[in-house]
């Protein structure tokens, strides 16, 4: 009895632990990312379409769809650097002109890899299940203050 009340109570923390230990910073860690996944943000429709790992990198493209016409684009890419993984990306206009400089980029250090979670600084995805995730993404207001939006995309 005594055995089995200890097992009871060990469990828990046991699952709790595999689920939340840290992985190494390899694109294979992330691989579920990959796919295209669709849901709403901005008041629009959003697509976002990720390659398997691939030559060091994973990328991707990025869509709004506002009343029917697209707001903005992105490219971005995860991509191993130093024994870490970065996430870098570019915005562009629907006219393709781009946001950033031709050398600037926006890019988001690698905080942690957990099995279902990938926390870059600034954006974190969430594995909700093989055809669910979401991304948290930060963006500093004109005021200075940083808003997180959430983005809940389906396969």
């Amino acid at each position: 009895m005594k055995k089995f009340l200890l097992t009871l109570c060990i469990m828990p923390f046991f699952v709790w632990s595999q689920e939340n230990k840290t992985l190494e910073p390899k694109l294979e860690n992330i691989a579920w990312i990959a796919g295209s996944w669709h849901g709403e943000a901005f008041g629009g429709i959003t697509e976002e379409i990720w390659s398997e790992p691939s030559g060091g990198s994973m990328m991707a493209t990025f869509k709004l769809i506002n009343d029917g016409k697209v707001s903005f684009y992105e490219i971005e890419v995860i991509r191993e650097v130093e024994n870490t993984l970065i996430l870098q990306l570019k915005h562009f206009g629907p006219d393709l002109k781009g946001w950033e400089t031709k050398d600037e980029t926006v890019d988001f250090p690698l905080k942690e890899i957990t099995e279902d979670k990938v926390v870059f600084e600034g954006m974190t995805f969430e594995k909700i299940s093989a055809n669910e995730m979401n991304i948290y993404v930060d963006i500093k207001n004109d005021d200075g203050s940083v808003e997180t939006v959430k983005f809940n995309y389906k396969k």
